[in-house]
């Protein structure tokens, strides 16, 4: 979309006005819109019993929002070159605060669904978008610092999102889950209308063929994702065709870019770019590892170490206070400091972080989750920002809108692939673990004799209770191998840094 970007040339950031207050409107979508991705994850209980829903029905809510997120993010930069940045903007938080509303009013599982799947259309441009207007609006030295605020508010999300969403359940009503963003809305759309500048729109083409095979893309692999644990993965006619499905789209879209003549619907230049590619390449990885981590270890603190939810709340807090503290700090470094130094300090805090998880043991007290998180909030810190500022640092402003999208898009694949596989091992290492432990559970085992008569392997209240006791350490055993794998996984990333150039002086 060549043409596209073109259109959606970058304003000059040494004439923009109210530089401030168009940041604070940006960020307000932004956050709306971070928060969304997990603050739903907690209510889903409350969700089902009050929409009448099973299980499976309920994770529609959370699924539709996701596959139709990431059908329209691709969609962005040729809206922006369409209609101007500012009304696809203020057309996105529009349409994504009404939605919210719509899905505090939901009285079926069908009327929710159908309300995020409008929350996920609208919410597609917000975070790309925000990006984009933040590199455009500051001048080449604030461009660090704008990314280190850019970063702060995406990471709002997963950090925040869990605790918000389980404290508005709990004390008020699930609906508040979705009804907090109607204030936010309001003022980010004030704040957009009244400050933030128009680019030029253009007549472009829109490349439907790479449009629609794209999406389907993006789409059938979301629905893969999401469902494969539940069905089985492979053992299913409904995963294996969307598998099928999604890399014969990928594969029709990947051969229609290249040879397309004309105008295709992502751009070519981009491929043009070492630090673009490295960047979103990494930008899936530092979103699988974050994303994963995340899922996991509610599950951890509250179904196996029998954490209440506040305290869990409170030992995972100090996670986000790591990457705020990163955030601020890499604001005024990255210009001083080489980016791909700070990205390798942020890669080996995690990595250490992640191995003092692998040391998580069933009877221990908290202190241990509370350093290895706010070490790990630091490394994500450290990464995400310069990450964001890389990626970019090398690509024309025109190019900006096309560009900032297809990065969001490969960051949430990568969160959505992190969780799914994560799970998929979690379940397949605890089935293993169990196998393994049961073995020496007979009522014949020498180490089982000296026992209390209550845990009696002779009896069958005994057995009942050794078995419970084997599935905690099971299920222990898999979260430790979920967590040495990511460990690897982030060690074997950083070499890639190596292949980054560094951005030019200010």
């Amino acid at each position: 979309m060549s043409q596209g970007a073109a259109a959606g040339a970058a304003i000059d950031p040494h004439s923009v006005k109210h530089r401030g207050m168009i940041t604070l409107a940006i960020m307000l979508a932004t956050i709306m819109q971070a928060l969304d991705t997990t603050i739903a994850n907690v209510a889903l209980p409350h969700m089902q019993g009050s929409l009448q829903a099973s299980q499976d029905q309920i994770t529609w809510v959370l699924t539709s929002y996701i596959v139709a997120a990431a059908i329209a993010t691709p969609l962005t930069g040729w809206l922006c070159a369409k209609w101007g940045r500012k009304q696809v903007f203020l057309a996105a938080v529009v349409g994504f605060t009404l939605a919210s509303a719509l899905c505090g009013l939901a009285g079926s599982l069908l009327q929710i669904v159908a309300a995020r799947l409008l929350q996920g259309v609208f919410g597609a441009a917000l975070v790309p978008l925000s990006q984009a207007v933040l590199l455009d609006i500051n001048p080449r030295e604030k461009v660090g610092q704008a990314m280190a605020l850019w970063g702060a508010g995406i990471m709002v999300g997963p950090i925040l999102g869990p605790m918000l969403g389980g404290w508005l359940t709990e004390y008020y009503d699930w609906r508040w889950v979705f009804y907090i963003n109607l204030p936010v809305g309001v003022m980010a759309i004030y704040g957009i209308a009244r400050y933030l500048p128009e680019t030029r729109p253009a007549a472009v083409r829109l490349d439907q063929f790479g449009f629609i095979t794209l999406s389907l893309g993006v789409g059938l692999l979301q629905l893969f994702l999401d469902r494969g644990e539940q069905l089985d993965w492979f053992n299913s006619i409904e995963i294996r065709t969307e598998a099928i499905a999604s890399l014969l789209a990928f594969a029709f879209f990947s051969v229609h870019t290249w040879t397309s003549a004309g105008d295709s619907f992502l751009n070519k230049a981009l491929l043009r770019d070492r630090n673009f590619l490295i960047g979103v390449l990494l930008a899936f990885i530092v979103g699988l590892i974050l994303y994963a981590n995340m899922a996991l270890q509610p599950s951890l603190l509250q179904g196996l170490m029998n954490y209440p939810i506040v305290f869990t709340g409170m030992v995972m807090a100090p996670r986000g206070v790591g990457t705020m503290l990163a955030m601020m700090l890499v604001g005024r470094l990255i210009h001083r400091i080489d980016v791909r130094a700070i990205m390798a300090c942020g890669f080996a805090l995690t990595a250490f972080s992640l191995y003092l998880m692998t040391l998580i043991t069933l009877d221990m007290d908290g202190t241990l989750i509370v350093v290895s998180g706010a070490i790990q909030g630091l490394g994500i810190g450290f990464t995400f920002v310069p990450l964001s500022t890389v990626a970019f640092s090398t690509l024309a402003p025109s190019l900006r809108n096309d560009g900032t999208p297809i990065y969001s898009l490969l960051r949430n694949i990568g969160s959505s692939a992190g969780i799914s596989i994560v799970q998929a091992m979690l379940s397949q290492g605890t089935a293993r673990a169990h196998a393994q432990l049961s073995e020496a559970i007979t009522p014949y085992s020498a180490a089982l004799q000296n026992l209390p008569p209550l845990l009696s392997a002779q009896s069958p209240t005994g057995l009942a209770l050794l078995n419970m006791e084997v599935n905690r350490q099971a299920a222990m055993i898999g979260y430790l191998g979920d967590f040495h794998v990511m460990l690897w996984l982030t060690l074997l990333a950083m070499p890639t840094l190596l292949l980054l150039r560094k951005p030019a002086a200010a």
